[in-house]
């Protein structure tokens, strides 16, 4: 019942709309002039990279075309991932025509590669994008904050167990979700700072 309840919390306090906005947030006051600039394009950020797309999800479930927040059912994947990455764009043109740092949209971009790459391989294989987010995110704050970060690591793995222990995901779905969030968020959001 305690390891049932940790790893519900583990999977919904770092759920990707979550770290993702938060993720968000840091890079927009890290990276632009003045505390309320940051916060403000870090908010717009997230809004269209995150808020947006889960309110979709979060619409899906209350009508019951998805069955769950999380989206366990592999087969209901494909459209949630294809309306965010429509928000995604739809945030990368607002997001230049507001002037955001080159770092803010190097995030944003990473996280649009993200779903493509996690939309490509959930279609044949249930990929864990939890972990995947996660993992990607303290890639992401190590290369801005620097390697005293990756002490973030034991997250990832907290949060690759809580969804094997909710048995929303095997193991290896895990495995693959951190390799593939570490390399493309890390290696697009590096190639584009």
């Amino acid at each position: 019942m305690i390891r049932q309840r940790l790893a519900r919390w583990l999977t919904e306090a770092f759920a990707p709309a979550v770290l993702v906005s938060v993720l968000l947030v840091l890079l927009g006051v890290h990276s632009e002039p003045g505390l309320a600039r940051g916060l403000a394009m870090g908010a717009l950020a997230a809004l269209f990279e995150s808020v947006l797309p889960y309110l979709y999800i979060l619409r899906g479930v209350r009508t019951g075309r998805i069955t769950d927040h999380h989206i366990g059912d592999r087969r209901q994947r494909l459209v949630p991932l294809m309306v965010g990455l429509g928000s995604v764009a739809a945030g990368i043109v607002v997001l230049l025509l507001a002037h955001a740092h080159r770092e803010l949209m190097a995030a944003v971009v990473a996280g649009g590669v993200g779903l493509v790459v996690a939309a490509a391989v959930n279609h044949w294989w249930k990929m864990s994008v939890h972990a995947a987010v996660a993992a990607g995110s303290v890639i992401i704050l190590s290369l801005v904050y620097g390697p005293v970060l990756l002490a973030a690591l034991p997250v990832v793995a907290a949060v690759g167990w809580s969804r094997v222990e909710l048995k929303d995901h095997t193991w290896p779905q895990v495995v693959v979700g951190t390799v593939v969030g570490a390399l493309v968020a890390g290696g697009v959001f590096a190639a584009l700072r």
